[in-house]
C-alpha cells in the first residue's frame, strides 16, 4: 500500500474519484450541504486518515494537479470575453465594487485578528483567503504567512460561499446578476465562481472578473500590512 500511495498516480486518481464521487451526490440529492468540494474534501481525508496514508505522499499527486490552477483561473476569461459590452457599460460600478469587497475583505481579517490576539505571520496568512489560490500564496509568502494555513483558509473561504451563495442571494433580493455575480467573485474566488456559473452566464462571467480584480486590489492592498503592523 505504501509503495502505491507514494506514486503521483494515486493523488490523481483519488482526487477524481472523489471529485466524481462528490458531483454524482450533489445531482442525486440536490442538497446544499451535499456540496461536491465539500464532499471531496471528506473523503479524501477519510482515505488518508484510513489507511494512514502520509498527506506528502498523496500530494505527489495532488501537487499535479494544484499546477492546473493558474491556467483555470486565466480561462475564466472566457466568460469575459463574451460579456465585453456589459463590462463596458458597467466598468465603474465593476470596479468599485471589487474595491469594497476587498477593503472589507482584508479589514475585517484585520480587525478580528487584533481582537483575537493573532500574531503577525498568522495575520498575514489569513489575509488573502478571500482571492484564489495562487494569488492568496503569493500575498501570504510575501509577507511572512504560512502558505498551508493560507490554503486551508481559501478553501474554507471558497467551500462556504459555494455553498451560501445562492441562499444570500435570495436573502438579499439581488435581482441584477451583474451584482451577484461581482458579489460572489469577490468573496469566495474560484469554488464561488462555479456556483455563479450555474446560476447563469452573467453571474459566471462577472464573478470570474471579480477574481481577477480583487487578486490584484488584494496584492496592491496588502503592501501596506507591514505598514499597519
Amino acid at each position: 500500500m505504501s509503495e502505491l500511495a507514494s506514486s503521483p498516480f494515486f493523488g490523481i486518481t483519488l482526487t477524481i474519484v472523489a471529485y466524481w464521487v462528490g458531483v454524482r451526490a450533489q445531482k442525486k440529492t440536490g442538497l446544499v450541504v451535499c456540496n461536491s468540494m465539500l464532499i471531496t474534501v471528506a473523503l479524501i481525508i477519510a482515505v488518508l486518515t484510513v489507511f494512514h496514508i502520509p498527506y506528502e505522499d498523496y500530494y505527489q499527486g495532488g501537487s499535479l494537479i494544484n499546477l492546473f490552477l493558474g491556467p483555470a483561473t486565466a480561462c475564466m476569461a472566457v466568460t469575459v470575453y463574451a460579456k465585453m459590452d456589459l463590462l463596458k457599460k458597467y466598468w465603474l460600478p465593476v470596479l468599485a465594487g471589487c474595491l469594497a469587497g476587498t477593503v472589507t475583505s482584508i479589514g475585517s481579517i484585520l480587525v478580528l485578528s487584533r481582537l483575537f490576539g493573532l500574531d503577525k505571520d498568522m495575520t498575514a496568512s489569513l489575509l488573502p483567503k478571500s482571492v484564489t489560490t495562487p494569488i492568496a500564496t503569493a500575498v501570504s509568502e510575501g509577507h511572512g504567512g504560512i502558505v498551508p494555513i493560507t490554503v486551508a483558509a481559501v478553501i474554507v473561504t471558497g467551500i462556504l460561499g459555494n455553498l451560501a451563495a445562492p441562499f444570500l442571494v435570495k436573502l438579499f433580493r439581488v435581482k441584477d446578476p451583474v451584482a451577484a455575480g461581482l458579489g460572489i467573485g469577490t468573496c469566495s474566488h474560484a469554488l464561488g465562481t462555479a456556483k455563479a456559473l450555474e446560476m447563469g452566464e452573467t453571474e459566471g462571467a462577472m464573478s470570474g472578473l471579480a477574481v481577477g480584480i480583487c487578486g490584484i486590489f488584494t496584492a496592491l492592498l496588502a503592501l501596506g500590512f507591514d505598514l499597519i503592523l
